[in-house]
């Protein structure tokens, strides 16, 4: 057995030294922690029912929908690419275990080496019998075959903290795998209520193109008899052609958006199957906001920075650790011989077991600029916490406003359509009785057809508050 005595005393007392510097220049650090106090006008709210706790499936009850989101959480693309990140990650663990563990291996190998005759060695091998009357072989061959073992005793933690911080990361890209399934599921929700907008004002355009059209007529006749010019008629052939190339730019619209959903569900582009009921009657469901703790513990964004947080503070220890010395164990047992016929002779038997113990002195440049990195992103990782927090509780407070202000001018967009609707009528029997002209009559036509357009805009943000209420309040992943 081979201990060097001699180093592992020398190097002990450099390590003194070394840890009287590093413990002055680590005292003066200290760490930043994450601000995550909540305001009074939150903490004060006792509704503990949360829309955020609801599955998909009960969230959004139309069945079309609900295919489409199946099909998107097992094809989206993006979605499988994270979820081999989540494999990398796993893996990382792995890789960070192993690396506090005792190594053990084996080798073989075979060689042959001729030296000089006039060098000390060969003088040596000359002049040297292996056994009574008989040379030493050349050119000298050697066979070894044996086990070999190595190992870091890891007393500052600094591979066993590196191995925590792997799996936070581990847990980190989880939540981010659940937190790209709630944006999914909204951004599926929000394109198919898009779709069903559009397929809405299509309708209404199409109702609109059969009013012009018939309107245009009656002024044919009315020009026949001498009570309008030309001017008149072309307005509205005019007004008839654009409602006409305004169905097409929605048809263009249709076309797009249903191929944003096939690309979000993994397919190819076709028609995408949706619900044919009354746009303006679908109804948003009954929202609670909950209290602000369910809204740390739901959102999977908000639990991924606090993974990523606890993580970086490991990884400012494990950084910390490298200064300190390092403590080795090297070990090995085999047998090697000149001739394969001895090799596992008793005499051929080899051993060793020595023990290093090694710190940084001079130029320590690299490591400190690791620690000074691992610090920054510590840092960094506080206050992507605490603006992920803020950012949760903004997105939430907005769309419960957005919910509530979007009811009330829905009520008064669909007053303004059924007014215009009726003036729309009104506007015809006066132009045929004389009383009104055409220009009242198109106006009046094309008001009406805007504030419908309007009704529908203001129903899809409704729906689409409704979705983004969902994805605030961090559900949807469960």
């Amino acid at each position: 057995m081979r201990i060097n005595k001699k180093y592992i005393f020398q190097s002990v007392a450099i390590a003194i030294v070394l840890l009287s510097v590093a413990s002055c220049k680590m005292s003066g650090l200290a760490e930043k922690t994450a601000n995550t106090k909540v305001p009074e006008q939150y903490t004060a709210v006792q509704d503990t029912v949360n829309s955020g706790k609801i599955s998909w499936k009960e969230y959004f009850k139309d069945s079309y929908l609900q295919s489409l989101i199946e099909t998107a959480l097992k094809n989206n693309q993006e979605l499988n690419i994270t979820m081999q990140e989540i494999e990398i990650s796993k893996n990382e663990i792995s890789a960070r275990k192993g690396e506090y563990l005792p190594f053990v291996g084996v080798k073989a190998g075979a060689a042959v080496d001729k030296v000089a005759r006039y060098t000390n060695i060969g003088a040596m091998e000359a002049n040297t019998e292996i056994k009574p009357g008989k040379e030493m072989p050349e050119p000298l061959q050697d066979y070894g075959i044996g086990l070999y073992a190595n190992w870091e005793i890891d007393i500052w933690k600094k591979l066993r903290n590196a191995k925590k911080a792997a799996v936070n990361r581990y847990l980190s890209s989880v939540e981010g795998k659940n937190f790209m399934v709630t944006n999914l599921i909204a951004e599926i929700s929000n394109s198919y209520y898009e779709l069903l907008a559009l397929d809405s004002q299509l309708q209404i355009v199409n109702q609109n193109i059969e009013i012009q059209s018939n309107a245009l007529e009656v002024v044919k006749l009315q020009k026949e008899a001498a009570r309008v010019t030309e001017l008149a008629v072309k307005k509205f052939e005019a007004e008839v052609l654009k409602t006409k190339s305004l169905q097409f730019e929605i048809e263009q619209k249709v076309v797009e958006t249903e191929n944003k959903i096939n690309f979000l569900v993994g397919r190819f582009p076709q028609h995408v199957e949706r619900n044919t009921t009354a746009f303006n009657d679908l109804l948003p469901n009954v929202v609670h906001a909950g209290i602000p703790s369910q809204l740390l513990k739901n959102r999977p964004d908000i639990r991924q920075a606090e993974f990523e947080l606890a993580a970086s503070k490991l990884d400012v220890k494990s950084a910390r650790a490298r200064f300190y010395p390092t403590i080795g164990i090297t070990a090995g047992i085999g047998y090697q011989a000149f001739n394969p016929g001895y090799l596992f002779n008793p005499e051929s038997l080899l051993y060793s077991l020595a023990g290093d113990l090694m710190a940084p002195l001079i130029n320590r440049n690299a490591i400190k600029a690791s620690y000074n990195t691992a610090n920054a992103k510590q840092i960094q990782a506080v206050i992507n916490y605490e603006q992920t927090i803020l950012k949760g509780y903004v997105e939430v407070a907005n769309q419960v406003s957005k919910i509530s202000n979007l009811e009330k001018s829905y009520n008064l967009r669909s007053k303004q359509v059924e007014a215009l609707t009726s003036s729309v009528s009104i506007s015809n029997e006066l132009f045929r009785s004389a009383r009104a002209d055409y220009m009242e009559v198109l106006l009046t036509q094309r008001d009406a057809l805007e504030s419908k357009f309007d009704l529908v805009e203001t129903k899809m943000q409704q729906l689409n508050a409704m979705v983004n209420i969902y994805r605030a309040l961090g559900g949807g992943w469960e």
